[in-house]
């Protein structure tokens, strides 16, 4: 195993080279096997992920290509004190999210209070006039999230980003235990790994109890095959017995939404949509959108149908909100933050900008609307020419962008091409919110840049997966 220079924090050993706690085993294996045997086993993960269909879609190159997403065999160790910390924390976030959301859509208070400016909440894209004073069963907005973590060469969890529209990779972290309790049996029993298949159950339970409806008829609205999470729809539907749909399989009558069936119409309670606001109501939002349903947000604001999640979330996840989560969190919760932001600077504010401009080969900056790692600038990876381009966008719209420092991200030991090597990572923890309880299966998807030296983990960008554990130390330690 190679080690990186120690402003890295490496997940699985101490900087005296020896395990972190709860890591023992895996170091072990790690030492008593060959490179070449466990790239073999890594090649047997991506084969059972092709088998099973496991793909995402790379939109920014012309063809679309679909492909298998990289599974890497070795497990990302996370001991459950620590995991207990991060549940706190990113159940304390979405909380105070929600609670943001529920008042801009109402009262309000958060910016007359001067908190959040009104013209940074009012004028975004993501805000929709259509959500306001709607009467919801639950003040939820936001049912299923990922928040994506970090943690820097301090060794503190950072929050990345917060994922409140559609949040995908859940179906890459249930298909990566499955494949690591196949192939690694003997290290997975020799440790308490704490559970995550019971996910999809959680979800529909999560579904039920926010519908306040006793036996709900759930359906899942994917834009179809050719979206990248296409095979997640369709997997998450059919863990949950849940009915995937277009949205030419549905209808509204008298504001009551109906799915067609070989056997008449049916009754729509609850639609988990795995599609963006923009093409949900041909009514409402784009015209000329054929994914969506005519007259869903009528039946919708009629309390008639609850959509997962809520049209107009998107706000809350903007990345120029961000800097005000824990205000937020302070605001609503009257509590200080868990988990840290990362010190952000917002390019509309005028010394912000000069700031950032001075800087681009130091900072990562990204579009408030940008996701997958489309569309982001890594000043210390990118060219002369890149950053000159990228000057050039940040000038002529300068609201559509901030910027961070770039951090020093984890690394983990990864089976890559030239053997046994660190890769940078990150976490996220997939959080389903309920009228009584926030709940989260421990660990999460822990996204890994296979490309030496790269800290973007999208799959779009190169990125791949791996199996998060979280151990039971105790349990550990007693059985050895």
């Amino acid at each position: 195993m190679s080690i990186l220079p120690s402003n890295f924090y490496d997940e699985l050993l101490q900087s005296d080279g020896t395990p972190r706690l709860g890591c023992e085993h895996v170091a072990q294996w790690l030492k008593e096997n060959e490179a070449a045997d466990i790239a073999t086993l890594n090649q047997q993960a991506l084969s059972m992920f092709y088998r099973k269909g496991v793909t995402f879609t790379v939109y920014s190159e012309a063809s679309n290509i679909e492909r298998v997403i990289p599974f890497d065999i070795i497990p990302r160790i996370i001991p459950l004190e620590e995991w207990r910390m991060l549940e706190q924390g990113c159940t304390q976030r979405i909380q105070a999210l929600n609670m943001f959301l529920h008042d801009i859509y109402h009262e309000r208070k958060i910016i007359k209070e001067g908190l959040v400016p009104a013209k940074q909440i009012m004028v975004n894209e993501c805000y929709q006039p259509w959500m306001y004073d709607i009467k919801l069963p639950f003040p939820i907005y936001a049912h299923i999230s990922g928040i994506d973590l970090v943690r820097h060469g301090d060794g503190k969890y950072y929050v990345l980003e917060d994922n409140l529209r559609t949040p995908s990779g859940v179906s890459y972290m249930l298909e990566g235990r499955k494949i690591t309790e196949s192939l690694l049996l003997d290290l997975f029993n020799k440790q308490k790994v704490l559970p995550v298949d019971n996910y999809p159950q959680l979800l529909k339970e999560n579904l039920i109890a926010c519908s306040g409806k006793d036996n709900p008829h759930i359906v899942v609205l994917t834009p179809g095959r050719f979206n990248s999470a296409y095979y997640e729809h369709a997997f998450l539907a059919r863990e949950m017995g849940a009915t995937l749909v277009h949205g030419y399989d549905l209808f509204v009558e008298d504001n009551f939404v109906y799915i067609k069936t070989v056997s008449g119409r049916q009754k729509v309670d609850v639609i988990y949509r795995r599609l963006d606001d923009a093409f949900l109501d041909p009514l409402a939002f784009r015209p000329d959108s054929i994914l969506g349903v005519p007259a869903l947000m009528a039946a919708y604001r009629s309390g008639n149908v609850l959509i997962c999640n809520a049209p107009g979330t998107g706000v809350a996840d903007d990345k120029s909100i961000y800097p005000y989560v824990d205000d937020m969190i302070r605001f609503y919760l009257s509590e200080e933050p868990i988990l840290l932001n990362v010190p952000t600077y917002q390019c509309r504010k005028p010394d912000d900008l000069k700031y950032v401009l001075a800087n681009l080969d130091k900072l990562v900056v990204k579009e408030t609307q940008g996701s997958g790692g489309y569309g982001m600038l890594v000043g210390p990876k990118a060219s002369k020419k890149e950053i000159e381009e990228y000057r050039l966008r940040l000038e002529a719209d300068p609201e559509g962008f901030i910027a961070q420092p770039t951090l020093a991200l984890s690394t983990c030991q990864t089976c890559v091409d030239e053997g046994i090597a660190p890769r940078h990572i990150d976490l996220r923890p997939f959080v389903l919110t309920g009228p009584d309880k926030v709940r989260i299966v421990p660990g999460g998807l822990t996204r890994v840049a296979l490309r030496e030296g790269s800290l973007v983990v999208n799959s779009s960008q190169g990125g791949g997966v791996k199996d998060t554990w979280v151990v039971d130390t105790q349990t550990v330690q007693g059985g050895q």
